[in-house]
Formats: C-alpha cells, structure tokens, sequence
C-alpha cells in the first residue's frame, strides 16, 4: 500500500502528522529516507520511524525447481509427493506456485512467497513466453505450424487462445512457446490433431530458464538479476 496510507492507518498519526513526518524526513523504508506518500509500502518492506521499527518486514524468497516426473503442483496432497515436499527451506509452507505443471511434465517450477512478483510472472497480460519441449505419439508436420499461430478455440472456457510458436525438431519433437497458461493447454492443442503428448518438458518462463545443473527433484535460490528480471 501507499507510505501514506500505511502511516495513516496507525491509530496514533492523523493525516496532517502523517504529512510532517515525510515531510521531515523522520521515516525510512528499507534504510533509505522516504518522503514520497505514494512511496510503496510491501510485506517485505522494513519501516522505521527515527529509530522506531513500525514494521520489520520478512524476507522475499524465490526458488527454482527442477520438477520431476510423478510429483503434484500442489502444497499439500494426500496421496501423492507434491513440490513442497521437494525443497528443504525453512518456512516452505510459506511458498506458493508461480505456474503449476501437471503430474507427470517436468521442467522448470518457481516458488515464491511474493504473490506480486509470482502474479507479473503468470498473468496473460504480461505476455511473458513459456517454452516447452514436446514429444508426441504421432508425426508433427508444417501444418500444425500454421495452425499454432492462429490459435485454438476452446469451447469449455469460451475462448480462443492467443497465437503460439511451434518449432518442428524432429518427426514427433518440437519445441512450443506459448504467452497462456490454460488448463491443459499444451495437451489440449496437440489433441486438436488427435496427437497424443508423452513427453512435455518447461524449459523456460519468460527470462528465467532451468539451470542445466539442477537435477530432477533439486532446486536452488534465485539471484538477484533473476528476481529483478521479472
């Protein structure tokens, strides 16, 4: 919320103390002087009064997961092992799933207590490209390019898909960019063929693409130049 607002909202500063504070420089968020009200105040943020701790904040955390094979995109299931269950962080019960994967694709996950951050990832609007590699049960041909671009009409959501690059890599490989992130939707286009999909892989999601290093099941901490790419 707003510096503004956040001050305001404490029961001891009405609107015009609040006002003299920023004025005065009295208020620091995150170590540095803030005198803008409209200076965002975040969960994350640490915000001091002279040598006053209003609130202390908590750390951002983001994590880059190598999703395997039979693991469900989840934070709690009964019978199965979900990607929580994955990563050996303290607080992991915090942590929420920016662009889940089915049960049995594989590929890059990220995790994060950061719903704006996570929220910038997945939403259509960002048009940020998710690239998966695909291997299908029947041949991929120059037709289904043409057909990728123009988009797919879902009746069960009432929509037609936005356009998506396919790359043929081989007979029944390609590699598929896509902007949405619809149920099934990966499945369900190649389905449009009466293709079935056996193997389905994320490499990437907008900038951030899986380290060739991390195993299936392994994980690590983003960097800061990863965080602030998104």
């Amino acid at each position: 919320m707003r510096l503004d607002r956040f001050l305001g909202n404490l029961p001891r500063f009405n609107r015009q103390q609040v006002r003299l504070l920023l004025v005065a420089g009295r208020v620091q968020v995150d170590g540095q002087v803030a005198r803008d009200p409209l200076h965002e105040v975040r969960e994350f943020s640490r915000v001091e009064l002279d040598d006053e701790l209003l609130q202390a904040g908590r750390p951002a955390r983001y994590y880059m997961l190598h999703k395997p094979k039979g693991c469900v995109s989840a934070t709690v299931d009964p019978q199965h092992p979900t990607v929580l269950d994955l990563l050996d962080v303290p607080q992991r019960d915090e942590l929420h799933i920016a662009g889940r994967l089915d049960f049995n694709t594989t590929g890059l996950m990220l995790l994060t207590n950061d719903g704006q951050w996570s929220r910038r990832l997945t939403q259509p609007q960002t048009k940020l490209p998710k690239v998966y590699y695909v291997e299908t049960e029947r041949l991929i041909d120059e037709g289904y390019v043409a057909r990728f671009a123009e988009g797919f009409y879902f009746a069960f959501e009432g929509i037609t898909t936005q356009p998506a690059q396919l790359v043929l890599l081989g007979p029944r490989q390609a590699r598929l960019s896509i902007v949405e992130g619809r149920y099934h939707q990966v499945k369900r286009m190649f389905g449009h063929f009466d293709n079935k999909v056996l193997v389905l892989h994320r490499e990437s999601m907008g900038p951030l693409s899986l380290d060739n290093s991390l195993a299936p099941g392994q994980f690590r901490a983003l960097t800061a130049q990863e965080i602030r790419a998104i």
